[in-house]
């Protein structure tokens, strides 16, 4: 299978259960929730998303033929001879290019395997950590994940709708203006904190790569 890269980086995970995690990202092109032009951002069912995920002309992006050229790319990312390793698939919507041979090929070459997804696709069995994000009006079609991460409110997408979703780990993450490449107190931040407050099974998370200016 080839596979469509928009971009690949080594850096720190800067939210939800990981936050810190040293992690390399590999972004998938395209989604199912938009399109990303902006000419349709108003009305596709996630209006606030802030990442550039159309096409291969990222940082170490381009199109993949195989796994193993994928794999091998992905490994030369992460420190020589260094232990733990670790790689997020995330997009755009990564659950409409993931695949088991590629999750596997990768845990043979002692990578652990975790996903950052909509949760409106299946996704691969193999996966060691699975992060789901709703988005809107969209069916959730992942009923068990190790951890939900939901934006902060979404009119469409409030904590309560996901109750039924197995999670080991819930987090609220303040809606920020899409616009903004620095995470500012508003508020949706404080909202966030009281909810949490008042609803102690979910946790705080914040955008902390927008706070340290880290890709």
């Amino acid at each position: 299978m080839a596979y469509s890269v928009k971009e690949m980086f080594y850096s720190l995970q800067g939210e939800g259960h990981h936050s810190g995690r040293p992690s390399i990202f590999c972004r998938f092109a395209g989604c199912n929730l938009w399109n990303g032009k902006e000419a349709s951002r108003e009305q596709s069912v996630c209006s606030f998303c802030d990442t550039d995920f159309i096409g291969t002309d990222g940082q170490n992006g381009g199109k993949f033929r195989t796994e193993q050229a994928l794999v091998e790319a992905i490994e030369a990312l992460w420190p020589e001879q260094a232990e733990h390793k670790y790689v997020v698939f995330t997009g755009g919507e990564p659950a409409l290019q993931l695949t088991n041979e590629l999750i596997i090929a990768l845990q043979k070459r002692g990578f652990e395997c975790a996903v950052e997804s909509n949760g409106t696709l299946p996704l691969p069995s193999q996966l060691d950590w699975v992060c789901i994000s709703p988005k809107g009006s969209a069916e959730i079609t992942v009923t068990e994940c190790d951890e939900l991460k939901l934006v902060f409110p979404q009119e469409a997408a409030m904590p309560e709708r996901f109750t039924d979703i197995k999670a080991r780990y819930r987090y609220l993450s303040p809606l920020n203006d899409w616009q903004q490449s620095t995470l500012i107190f508003n508020s949706n931040t404080q909202a966030t904190i009281d909810y949490c407050l008042a609803h102690p099974q979910w946790r705080l998370t914040l955008q902390s790569h927008k706070i340290l200016h880290i890709d």
